[in-house]
């Protein structure tokens, strides 16, 4: 229920438009490391002073309009020279909705490819970040295609998928980021139940650790991360093979104590003006979320945001039963 509650704010477009107007007043600045290209090289400069490294997110997905999509791809394309330029620790993550995949697979894949290369040429790795079901078969494709002619591509598998495993065995050899799911699937494709996926979820990591090429652990679970870490030295893998991960804003201490400790360490840096259905999923993901960022994130206006959410939901799923 409380998935579907996020979700549902997710998808809410006065929300969404609401908190572009006014993220930085409602503490978007937590959640986000800058609304322009300058402000988030800046944060990321202050995280590779901390020994973490960054994964940088355009925020915005589901595009409609080959304008849009374009736009996207020229302010990727200038974040992929921020970081040469300046030469930071970081690399690209990229969503195929958001740069024409619901227009036309080749235009997308243009898109993309033209993004791709120009990494290519500065050594920087790009991750294609996977979406909902609907366009999951389609990113691989993808994936699949350029990885022909370049070898600085990964992806993300989805442990709640039953098609997981399958996944996973086929694009071993690829960098990948192992994630648990944030959107809300069908039974048809995805387990439903959290235990279920939370099983799922350490089994593909430990295959792709022992038969894998690099594997990032997207967590914020303190679990987790305990296990990989006992898993690891079991099995003596080092520490060059992973990676953990976490999102911009979310356990900040932990985040410089995996770092401290001489792990490879991630942040996932999303940046831009839409922030609002990116930030909803994180907490439908995991709503246990909530717990770690009501103090380091909300301010009274943001909780007041949400209230008002919580009722226009409400109140909205009231009169749809009507």
């Amino acid at each position: 229920m409380l998935k579907d509650f996020f979700i549902g704010l997710s998808q809410n477009q006065f929300l969404n438009s609401a908190a572009k107007k006014y993220g930085l007043k409602l503490g978007a600045q937590n959640v986000v490391a800058g609304t322009n290209i300058a402000q988030t090289i800046e944060s990321i400069k202050e995280l590779n002073r901390h020994g973490i490294s960054c994964t940088v997110d355009n925020l915005g997905e589901f595009v409609y309009e080959k304008e849009e999509a374009t736009d996207a791809k020229n302010q990727i394309l200038a974040v992929v020279e921020a970081i040469h330029e300046h030469e930071v620790d970081a690399h690209i993550s990229l969503k195929p909705s958001q740069l024409g995949l619901d227009i036309d697979y080749e235009f997308c894949k243009s898109n993309i490819q033209e993004i791709v290369s120009a990494a290519h040429k500065y050594g920087i790795f790009v991750n294609f970040d996977m979406e909902d079901y609907a366009r999951l078969q389609p990113s691989f494709d993808l994936l699949d295609e350029l990885s022909v002619d370049y070898d600085n591509i990964g992806t993300v598998i989805q442990a709640y998928f039953f098609r997981a495993d399958e996944d996973l065995h086929k694009h071993k050899n690829y960098r990948l980021r192992i994630v648990k799911g944030a959107y809300k699937e069908p039974a048809e494709y995805a387990h439903q139940d959290k235990a279920a996926i939370d099983k799922h979820y350490i089994e593909l990591i430990e295959w792709h650790l022992l038969n894998g090429k690099f594997t990032s652990i997207a967590t914020h679970d303190h679990n987790v991360i305990n296990h990989v870490k006992q898993f690891v030295k079991e099995n003596n893998i080092p520490n060059d093979k992973f990676e953990f991960q976490m999102l911009y804003g979310f356990r900040k201490d932990m985040q410089l104590e995996l770092a401290k400790e001489g792990y490879n360490f991630c942040t996932y840096v999303p940046f831009g003006q839409d922030w609002y259905g990116y930030f909803m999923r994180r907490l439908a993901e995991r709503p246990q979320n909530m717990n770690l960022i009501v103090k380091q994130v909300f301010n009274k206006k943001t909780n007041t945001m949400i209230g008002l959410a919580a009722g226009a939901f409400a109140l909205g799923r009231m009169t749809k039963k009507k």
